[in-house]
């Protein structure tokens, strides 16, 4: 996105963990200012980007591999999830990540990770077994639940506060043949499709994914289950709701499938663009009520400037949550309680406008804490990956997480270095600000 473009002094492409240790050995010495950036997928300025200083551009750091009983698979931050699952279809097995291909592997973990096949197995980073990690003084450690087990649980959510991570260690999961079926609806559906989506988050069902986008002209319902069985009941709630056109029928498919599928409907031709995320317990009349607000906003934005706008609801089951206290807890030290994270993407054209399309954004999150406060509904979490530019997603987290982390980031970093010299990001010094 052009609204985080930036000309740094110097472009760093290390190959291996070794030279990513040079280069922060460098780094201290000379006291420069530095950007590291996986897939550059944020549109947050000055995340993955500097001005004057150095961007350590981790590309390269592509490498993949499985294990020979093919329930480890290591890759490097600088991988694409895209090219992550054509990987591993050859060995019927996947792994928790993104759901758009080109998106970059570290950034990603480091945030949380929502994946289609989260509800049954989890957040990316709760997947994760180990860390390969280059600390502020170049030395290159492992994080794990048995090796520095304080820093394993801070890079679970805890973004690009502690360390570079040059190689991930992820757990695979047995899927590979799965079903999908993506619909077109009229935006006059919006209520009934709402209360369907919030139905649905009530069953028990934890292996499908429902994507549930709306726009000013139509809204998109993308059903996904992990498993190959037709129209599962777990979207019962959908099936009486008559599309207006469908856009991939009814299909036994691939993880593969769907990915390429997916790389192909999630590029935006307008070349600036900003996200928004906030939480709140599951409630169809509080998803009604901030909607009519957002479509007010969008439509005023939309005819002012040509910004496109969308309004978008993740379910969050409980599982997730439990998922991630099973395997060690994570930093967001969430409630255990189904939930939805809302998210925006806008998209436009002219710089001018940054400030009036943004403003639409966060008008509908300053409605969703309104109404959802007023109706005992709301959950303070912001999910980090989903946050914009002056967001503060780590001081959502609980005061005793956020104290940990700041532990945590003293000793692995004690001069502070990612916080004094590193561009951008969600980090811990800025959170009381």
């Amino acid at each position: 996105s052009q609204t985080c473009w930036s000309t740094p002094n110097c472009v760093a492409r290390p190959k291996d963990s070794s030279q990513v240790s040079l280069l922060m050995k460098m780094i201290c010495y000379l006291q420069t200012p530095f950007a590291v950036r996986s897939g550059g997928h944020s549109p947050n300025p000055g995340s993955s980007s500097i001005e004057s200083g150095i961007l350590i551009d981790l590309s390269q750091l592509d490498s993949m591999s499985i294990s020979e009983d093919r329930k480890i698979f290591t890759v490097g931050p600088g991988a694409r999830w895209g090219k992550v699952y054509e990987y591993l279809d050859a060995y019927d097995v996947t792994v928790i990540g993104g759901r758009i291909p080109h998106v970059g592997v570290g950034g990603l973990l480091l945030g949380g990770g929502i994946s289609y096949w989260s509800g049954e197995f989890g957040l990316a980073a709760d997947n994760a077994v180990d860390f390969e990690v280059v600390l502020a003084d170049g030395t290159v450690v492992h994080a794990n639940t048995q090796q520095n087990s304080d820093l394993f649980w801070a890079l679970k959510g805890g973004g690009p506060n502690f360390g570079i991570v040059t190689k991930f260690e992820l757990r695979t999961i047995p899927v590979k043949n799965i079903w999908y079926e993506l619909n077109a609806y009229s935006i006059d559906q919006a209520s009934e499709l709402f209360d369907a989506f919030a139905a649905y988050q009530k069953q028990p069902d934890t292996k499908g994914t429902l994507a549930l986008i709306t726009s000013l002209t139509s809204i998109t319902v993308g059903f996904i289950y992990s498993q190959p069985v037709e129209r599962p009941e777990a979207f019962a709630a959908f099936y009486n709701i008559t599309p207006v056109a469908t856009l991939v029928p009814s299909t036994m498919g691939t993880v593969q499938i769907l990915n390429m599928l997916s790389g192909g409907i999630t590029n935006s031709p307008l070349p600036r663009h900003d996200y928004r995320g906030v939480s709140s317990k599951i409630d169809a009349g509080l998803y009604k009520d901030v909607y009519e607000t957002w479509k007010e906003k969008a439509t005023a934005v939309n005819a002012a400037t040509g910004a496109n706008m969308t309004f978008v609801l993740q379910h969050i089951p409980k599982n997730i949550v439990d998922i991630g206290n099973v395997n060690g807890g994570n930093a967001f030290g969430l409630e255990s309680i189904s939930q939805q994270w809302w998210t925006t993407l806008i998209d436009w054209e002219d710089p001018k406008d940054d400030e009036v399309v943004r403003g639409a954004a966060i008008a509908t999150t300053e409605k969703w804490a309104e109404l959802s406060a007023a109706r005992d509904l709301k959950i303070p979490f912001i999910y980090m990956n989903d946050a914009s530019r002056d967001q503060n997603p780590l001081a959502t987290y609980p005061a005793a997480n956020l104290e940990k982390l700041k532990a945590v980031a003293a000793e692995y970093d004690p001069h502070g270095v990612f916080q004094s010299l590193q561009n951008g990001g969600f980090l811990l010094f800025h959170v009381n600000k």
